[in-house]
């Protein structure tokens, strides 16, 4: 797991260090807006990021509007200041959390987990012996890799996208349509579905007839 620490502060950076790679984390450190920003140029692969508000060259809200917020990547402010309107502040930017200074490095470690935790739940689906990473889009029957068609694939992540509810035909044939500009017929539908659940070899489909396909969480 890659986590982006985003501090000024050398004492805690090396406190930080220390701690998160004793627990198996690849702490990598900025210490300004400005390398921050060209470390998030070159590199995505960032598990969750850690963000002081006071920097040298700016500000941590500034930084997460500007850069980090389209990524998606969660994110924890650390702040200085406990009051109520700064804290609403930290949260209303989209951030998954915040810890104020001076904090338990034993405390945000066990933030850092919950947060990365619940994001691997979301991403990763597991119904019977299918997993499917929503991320990467990539279907596994137990530890083998299932290989689908990009079509294929794009109809499955449909299905898993709205778990648990009724994604009918029309909104399917519309789809199609908009993936692959091509009009199909109903029956085609049926076909594509047949053999995705031919790969699949585990019917997680459902069929409600007459209305559409569903996948329900177990």
């Amino acid at each position: 797991m890659n986590i982006l620490l985003v501090e000024d502060n050398l004492t805690i950076i090396k406190g930080l260090t220390y701690s998160f790679e004793k627990n198996n984390y690849n702490l990598i450190a900025k210490t300004s807006v400005k390398e921050t920003k060209e470390y998030l140029n070159l590199n995505k692969d960032i598990d969750l990021i850690i963000l002081d508000i006071l920097l040298p060259d700016g500000n941590g809200f500034s930084l997460y509007e500007d850069e980090i917020k389209d990524l998606k990547i969660p994110t924890i402010f650390l702040t200085a200041k406990d009051d109520e309107d700064y804290v609403v502040k930290c949260l209303e930017t989209g951030a998954e959390d915040y810890i104020t200074k001076p904090f338990s490095t034993k405390e945000l470690l066990a933030r850092v987990n919950k947060i990365l935790l619940r994001r691997e739940k979301r991403i990763l689906i597991k119904i019977k012996d299918i997993t499917y990473n929503l991320d990467k889009m990539i279907l596994f029957k137990n530890k083998d890799q299932i290989e689908l068609t990009p079509l294929e694939l794009k109809l499955v992540n449909l299905l898993f996208n709205n778990l648990g509810k009724v994604v009918s035909r029309n909104v399917i044939l519309d789809k199609i349509w908009e993936w692959t500009g091509n009009y199909i017929d109903d029956h085609t539908i049926t076909v594509y579905f047949k053999r995705i659940r031919e790969k699949l070899g585990t019917d997680i489909i459902i069929t409600v007839k007459g209305i559409g396909y569903r996948i329900d969480e177990e």
